[in-house]
């Protein structure tokens, strides 16, 4: 790819000889010496003109716009009197002048609306007013703070590999966010009065300003140093910046409505991923690499039907199947072997799917893998019927763990009875399932990770929720506490839930699950390939 970089001060009119140049120039900008663009008066005078105007027509609402209102309104209320601030976070520097696809930070979208990577370095500020007289009858008026989009008069429309339209594409401008999610806006260069001003009288005085910390180091620094400089515990300070990603992170426990629709369409596309995945078997086989053809087949889809992946792709054939973080993908997809595939697509809202299935790579179960996979099924099953509103978060893991533990007790695996086994003082069978057994799902693919217990593992089930079932069986292939037949297969399966006023709903039912309905639905793909 091309230089991204500001233009090489050596290639200006008085730049240094070549015997003093590599001793003059900094470290630091040696990184724009591939740079060849011309720094003359000319060229930057033809560089400014004779360019189509910018379209300024006024855009539509986003639908989001009003669900993102509510969100704000429901943290305003948790909050009133103090000064929130939810950086989107900075590019990141992948390597000399090559930045990483930006992503925000989750919160920060959440609370916008804001998917896709045009925010880098924005941030939300929600100002206190008097109670409601602020947003929605709220207690604050919020402002996206944002670097605007350079005219094309600026230098900057060409000369800033970050920012430029002539590098980038076109940014939003001001106004379009303004149109878009019905926010106030201001420009980027007006932040730091924002954030400090009226410093030890009703912002940064003790509670006064609650930040999103470790989004972006600038940010971070602003704030510490208006806290420092009126005298402002730091770790207190920090212990309630960390009340506040809590209480973002619970905000999200409930799924509005615009939230579960954005849901159902990364698992749509996650569906389709699969399929991909399914055809592509022949070739992955074939592979020395067979992981890495399944992962990339389905990273097209995930880029061809969203924004990117929502995590990392687990392509885990035979052994590494038993691996439960394996994302090298660089080994072989084997005849006789089975696939185990847990991947989501992130759609263009961020937010994202996590599907699991364990596929055979040549459409057909052995004994063995079947028992296996119909256990795991098994308690998956059980899975489902214990979320429903009303019951613990835990007793999810727990009636999936029974299960379980009844199945490598009926094989002989269970070194002791199953009563023990499932005792706090034993979980012997955690030796073969060492994971939960679901996780909350939407923005972040572990969702609301900040949240207290109480409302998390020991919280009740509510309508709204969202999160995967995701039981499994890891027989490592070293494994000597196990016949050898069982060595080397891991098998997990992992729905994605909605649930509802009466039970639940698996959002990713498209996707075959028990064994004959996957290996029917394989021999379809196949067969039609």
């Amino acid at each position: 790819m091309e230089s991204q970089q500001q233009p090489d001060p050596s290639l200006s009119a008085d730049a240094p000889t070549a015997e003093t140049s590599s001793a003059a120039q900094p470290l630091q900008d040696r990184v724009n010496n591939r740079s060849q663009r011309p720094e003359s008066k000319a060229f930057k005078e033809f560089m400014a003109g004779q360019w189509a105007p910018a379209d300024t027509a006024t855009p539509e609402r986003d639908a989001v716009a009003p669900f993102a209102a509510e969100r704000r309104r429901r943290i305003s209320a948790a909050f009133p009197g103090e000064r929130l601030v939810l950086p989107a976070g900075p590019l990141k520097v992948r390597s000399n002048d090559t930045d990483y696809r930006f992503r925000p930070h989750s919160a920060f979208a959440h609370l916008t609306g804001l998917g896709v990577d045009h925010e880098a370095e924005a941030v939300l500020v929600l100002e206190p007013v008097e109670s409601g007289t602020g947003d929605d009858g709220g207690g604050h008026e919020a402002t996206l703070y944002f670097r605007p989009l350079a005219g094309r008069d600026s230098e900057d429309f060409y000369a800033s590999a970050r920012y430029g339209e002539f590098w980038i594409g076109p940014r939003p401008t001001l106004a379009e966010l303004k149109a878009r999610l019905g926010l106030r806006t201001a420009d980027l260069s007006e932040l730091e009065v924002a954030v400090t001003k009226d410093v030890g009288v009703t912002a940064i005085g003790g509670t006064g300003v609650r930040l999103v910390r470790e989004v972006d180091l600038d940010v971070d620094a602003l704030v510490d140093t208006a806290r420092i400089n009126t005298g402002v515990d730091l770790p207190e300070a920090d212990a309630l910046d960390g009340a506040l990603t809590e209480a973002l992170s619970e905000l999200r426990l409930i799924k509005d409505e615009h939230e579960v629709e954005r849901l159902r369409d990364a698992v749509g596309a996650t569906v389709h991923g699969f399929e991909d995945v399914v055809a592509a078997l022949p070739r992955a086989v074939a592979h020395r690499r067979g992981e890495r053809v399944v992962e990339g087949a389905f990273f097209a889809r995930a880029r061809q039907d969203g924004n990117d992946l929502g995590y990392e792709t687990i392509a885990a054939g035979g052994p590494n199947a038993t691996i439960l973080h394996w994302i090298r993908n660089n080994g072989t997809v084997r005849d006789g072997e089975l696939l185990l595939l847990d991947a989501g697509v992130e759609d263009e809202s961020l937010y994202t799917a996590d599907v699991t299935r364990t596929l055979p790579a040549n459409g057909r179960y052995s004994p063995v893998q079947r028992r296996v996979y119909e256990a795991v099924l098994a308690a998956a099953d059980a899975a489902f019927q214990a979320a429903r509103p009303g019951n613990r978060f835990r007793d999810v893991h727990a009636a999936a763990m029974t299960v379980l533990a009844q199945k490598l007790d009926e094989w002989g695996l269970l070194p002791v009875s199953v009563e023990e086994a499932l005792s706090p003082e034993g979980q012997h069978h955690r030796r073969w399932m060492p994971h939960g057994t679901s996780h909350h799902l939407g923005l972040d693919v572990h969702d609301c990770a900040q949240a207290k217990r109480e409302l998390y593992l020991d919280g009740v089930i509510t309508e709204g929720m969202v999160f995967t079932i995701e039981p499994g069986l890891y027989f490592k292939a070293e494994d000597l506490a196990v016949p050898e037949e069982y060595r080397g297969i891991g098998v997990r399966i992992e729905d994605d839930v909605l649930i509802t006023a009466d039970g639940n709903e698996n959002l990713s039912a498209a996707l075959p699950r028990t064994a004959d309905d996957v290996e029917a639905w394989m021999a379809g793909i196949l067969g039609s390939a």
